[in-house]
């Protein structure tokens, strides 16, 4: 007798494994991600932004001359066309920052002389581009809803150093910039996470890379994905002050409610990179005249696990959310920035998967993504509606 395998629906595809990929793995029971074959502990304030992008999209950490090279073409595409940017001096104000990105990215590729290119070749130059602009499409929107003029890239600061500057308006000093290229690093590519399968999954239709990226930039917008780091901030700042975190954490646990930054959808013991943030915080915080937002994240962390094992029995893991948002607003970056910032450092491991899904060399190749459903009926019933004019109804 035949057997057969019943998919369980209605998950979100969790446990449903639906591609093969070399791009990286995240380990949820040993707490372990891995980019290419390294550890993220083992990348993490080692190596730099660049190198690691170098690594995601060129399948091997460069060596001097390969970093130089890829250095000074990230350099050279970091400044957006001028149609971009009128657009953008066209939007209102108040537009969400990541609707903007979503957006922006979109008019790149309008400006894109490979476009239509759909060799291996092309896609490589493209998402080398896409990847240096996305830092100036984010920073020059936040002068821009200011009122400021965007500032030109800085062709002798690394990727994120270049970033601070465009967004501070002057170089930040060389220890945050460091930690906030670390903080790029560590968010540089997580498996097949929401966004990076809306990402795959418009890349199995042969659209072009643009759009992809497109789309996994609407999916990260969502607060129960890239959201949540902004979320875990507003939560602090709701909070105000550490007496207060006890009666927060109670009441929201014994209502089953969440604690933004606690918990995750894959890794059941913490996430490594909140361990790699989490003394970033505290010395950006220390730096800057705010240890209260390390020291509360820290005290929140530590009784949301107490109250969370006393009530279910188990422990929950502290993600790579939790301490990114203290961080970052240590660091002064504005709240609603959080998001786009992530979006700046996964690009790479999205154009990565991009480019994997389009041309594995795997057989059999990768297929159109088109998943089933159940239908289940209208108020009619399971069945067909009986068809009534307009005059009958």
């Amino acid at each position: 007798m035949e057997e057969t395998c019943e998919i369980q629906k209605n998950i979100g595809l969790r446990g449903v494994t639906i591609a093969d990929t070399k791009v990286g793995d995240v380990d949820g029971n040993a707490g372990r991600l891995i980019y290419r074959g390294y550890l993220i502990t083992d990348l993490a304030n080692k190596v730099s932004y660049e190198e690691v992008a170098h690594l995601l999209l060129r399948e091997k950490l460069p060596d001097h001359n390969e970093l130089a090279s890829f250095n000074a073409q990230l350099v050279a595409e970091r400044p957006i066309p001028p149609g971009v940017l009128a657009a953008m001096r066209a939007f209102p104000k108040t537009a969400v920052p990541m609707d903007v990105l979503q957006a922006g990215v979109a008019l790149l590729a309008h400006y894109d002389p490979d476009l239509m290119d759909t060799s291996r070749e092309a896609n490589g130059r493209k998402a080398v581009r896409v990847v240096a602009k996305i830092p100036t499409v984010v920073a020059a929107w936040d002068r821009i809803r200011k009122g400021k003029e965007p500032l030109e890239p800085n062709p002798r600061l690394g990727h994120a150093a270049n970033f601070l500057y465009m967004l501070y308006g002057k170089p930040a000093t060389e220890e945050v910039a460091k930690y906030f290229d670390t903080a790029m690093v560590l968010h540089a590519e997580h498996g097949f996470n929401a966004s990076t399968f809306a990402a795959r999954e418009v890349a199995s239709t042969r659209a072009h890379l643009y759009a992809a990226v497109s789309a996994a930039i609407g999916s990260l917008s969502g607060e129960l994905h890239g959201g949540a780091n902004a979320r875990v901030m507003q939560m602090l700042l709701e909070i105000g002050t550490a007496d207060k975190i006890e009666s927060y954490v109670r009441t929201r646990l014994e209502a089953g409610e969440k604690i933004m930054g606690l918990g995750h959808a894959v890794y059941n013991v913490d996430d490594p990179r909140a361990h790699i943030l989490a003394p970033m915080s505290k010395a950006v915080g220390q730096k800057s005249g705010q240890p209260q937002w390390y020291e509360m994240s820290r005290l929140l962390e530590r009784t949301a696990k107490e109250v969370f094992h006393q009530l279910k029995g188990r422990d929950i893991p502290v993600n790579v959310d939790f301490y990114s948002a203290s961080l970052y607003y240590a660091m002064g970056i504005p709240i609603d920035l959080f998001t786009p910032v992530f979006a700046m450092a996964r690009v790479a491991g999205w154009t990565a998967h991009i480019i994997e899904e389009q041309f594995a060399e795997a057989a059999p190749k990768p297929m159109l993504y088109r998943p089933e459903s159940e239908y289940v009926g209208h108020y009619c019933g399971p069945e067909v509606c009986s068809f009534l004019s307009i005059e009958e109804r």
